[in-house]
């Protein structure tokens, strides 16, 4: 016998639960139409609850009021007079005030508390079912109890004859559940006022939930948080700077490498950016004062790049990128340039002098040829000579030496002036060696083409403190231009390859204020250019035993390149110059 068929597998299919809703929209509106109908159901609640007391209270004041009106001292005379009866006129009476206020009974009885009215007349000539000792004794009553009736609001007086002495009492109930029925009326007004309040807020909930869909993009709360998380982790993992400012110019955010790139901590969050970072073209580039891309600005020692971008609010979001490092290969690139300009104009100059020497030795001129190679090997070795005389520091030693060979090619004459002494005692070599570079090639860019183009470079000591001067032939800097220069961006000059101009006399003068110096630029003696930069404590302590300086010679001394009084002989033809 075969086995059964197995039935096939019901495929697995996950139930979806209907959970709370996702979306900021959604959460926001069933929120607050939560809070508007929990509002709505407290304040009906706080509503009915003191108007049922309400309504209790006018019940037993009703009753009390005709009760007082029963007590008349006509019906006073009636019970003196005459005996409880079904036909009486107590019983006659009282029907007449029941039916005319709508009361549910007006029970009249004597001091004994035997009833003399009632609406059964059964119950005429019996003891009251609740004790009358409060009436009898002279005292109105107002209360809500149960009878023979049921519950029924309750108002009891006295009744007193013509002299005023208490001959019985008057009790007069008020059905209760005609109070019940004036509120169950009162209900239906109340509730159409709190559902147009529940209404309106329902209302007022949508129109915020709309607003709060548009500015989060209608995502979820959990997405977002994940943005929040992620936003905080991109800011300070990614090695830009970003500073958001509000519209006012205070400053909302900083990661860290912008604090680092700044040179502030994060207690800046919150000031004025001109607070924090002072004057300056580093504010005026990231509070939009200083249009355009990529800007160059100096920040202490760093050279940064920044964009800044406006945001829908008012603000704007600034990122900075580090150039130190760029900009230090990009002035190590042109040192390695005037270092092949100088070998360049060394080898051209090198070629003339052999050719000079090749025509000597072929025309026989042997004693000539001896005193040309003597001359020349004299004048290289007395340049280095002269250089490292006046300038003890190898590496600025070394650094006029080759620019003094650019000069030569370009037709500059480098002189270094009369007076000048700088012992080896720099603390920071490099840091000048920024700034005789900086400003020997825009003076040699500045003299080049002139008449009698010249470069000067004065260098002393005084103290501790360096005074360097570089004059030139060139046209000289306009009285306006004089600060404008030293602005970072600002440059007449192509841009390099590498990057951008502009940047070399702003370093040189935050070099020079970061030591508590200055770096200034007035009109030369022959009309040119001439900076003056003075770094104080630039110099370590002499040595105990410093040698005698020289005497400065009175003439200055010339860097330049074939000896005087002969000039290079031709170049055979077809030779470059």
């Amino acid at each position: 016998m075969s086995p059964a068929p197995t039935p096939p597998a019901r495929p697995f299919v996950r139930r979806r639960r209907f959970g709370w809703p996702q979306r900021v929209f959604s959460q926001v509106l069933l929120m607050q139409l939560a809070i508007a109908t929990g509002v709505t159901v407290l304040a009906t609640g706080l509503f009915l609850a003191p108007l049922s007391a309400q309504l209790d209270d006018q019940a037993m004041r009703r009753a009390l009021a005709i009760a007082q009106t029963t007590a008349s001292p006509r019906v006073a005379g009636e019970v003196m007079t005459s005996r409880p009866s079904a036909q009486g006129p107590v019983q006659a009476e009282a029907e007449r005030i029941r039916r005319s206020t709508g009361a549910e009974y007006v029970v009249v009885m004597d001091t004994r508390g035997v009833r003399w009215s009632h609406t059964d007349p059964a119950q005429i000539g019996r003891v009251v079912s609740t004790d009358p000792s409060e009436a009898l004794a002279g005292h109105e009553v107002m209360e809500i109890d149960s009878g023979t009736l049921g519950r029924s609001a309750r108002g009891k007086a006295p009744l007193r004859d013509g002299r005023g002495e208490i001959v019985g009492a008057v009790s007069v109930g008020i059905e209760y559940d005609s109070v019940r029925d004036r509120l169950v009326a009162a209900i239906p007004g109340l509730l159409r006022y709190a559902g147009g309040a529940l209404a309106a807020g329902a209302l007022a909930a949508y129109l915020i939930s709309r607003r709060l869909q548009r500015q989060t993009h209608d995502l979820a709360f959990s997405d977002i948080s994940a943005l929040l998380a992620e936003r905080e982790a991109m800011l300070h993992g990614i090695r830009e700077g970003v500073v958001a400012l509000d519209r006012t110019g205070r400053i909302r955010l900083m990661n860290d490498e912008a604090q680092r790139l700044l040179g502030i901590g994060p207690e800046a969050t919150g000031r004025p950016l001109e607070e924090v970072l002072g004057e300056g073209r580093t504010a005026d580039v990231l509070a939009g004062r200083a249009t355009g891309e990529d800007l160059v600005t100096v920040r202490g020692s760093r050279v940064l790049v920044a964009n800044r971008m406006p945001t829908d609010d008012g603000g704007a979001v600034a990122t900075l990128r580090d150039r130190t490092e760029l900009e230090r290969l990009g002035r190590e690139l042109d040192s390695t340039r005037g270092l092949i300009d100088a070998l360049r104009a060394q080898d051209h100059e090198h070629a003339n002098r052999m050719h000079t020497l090749l025509g000597l030795l072929e025309l026989e001129m042997y004693e000539e040829a001896a005193e040309f190679v003597t001359e020349v090997v004299g004048v290289h070795r007395a340049t280095a000579e002269q250089v490292t005389e006046k300038v003890r520091d190898p590496l600025l030693a070394a650094l006029l030496v080759g620019k003094a060979a650019v000069a030569a090619e370009r037709g500059v004459s480098l002189r270094i002036a009369p007076g000048s002494l700088l012992p080896d005692r720099l603390i920071d070599p490099r840091e000048l060696v920024t700034v005789v570079g900086n400003l020997v090639d825009n003076a040699l860019d500045a003299a080049s083409g002139t008449l009698h183009a010249r470069v000067e470079v004065d260098l002393r000591s005084e103290g501790r403190t360096v005074v360097l001067r570089v004059t030139d032939s060139g046209p000289g800097v306009p009285e306006e231009r004089r600060e404008l220069i030293f602005t970072e961006g600002w440059t007449t000059k192509e841009p390099p390859a590498h990057g951008k101009r502009g940047l070399g006399l702003p370093l040189v003068r935050r070099l020079a204020e970061r030591r508590g110096g200055n770096a200034r630029v007035t009109a030369g003696a022959d009309g040119g250019a001439e900076f003056t930069v003075v770094l104080p404590e630039a110099l370590g302590e002499p040595e105990p035993m410093a040698p005698t300086a020289p005497t400065a010679p009175t003439a200055p001394t010339e860097l330049e390149g074939p000896p005087a009084g002969r000039p290079p002989a031709p170049a055979p033809a077809g030779e470059e110059r």
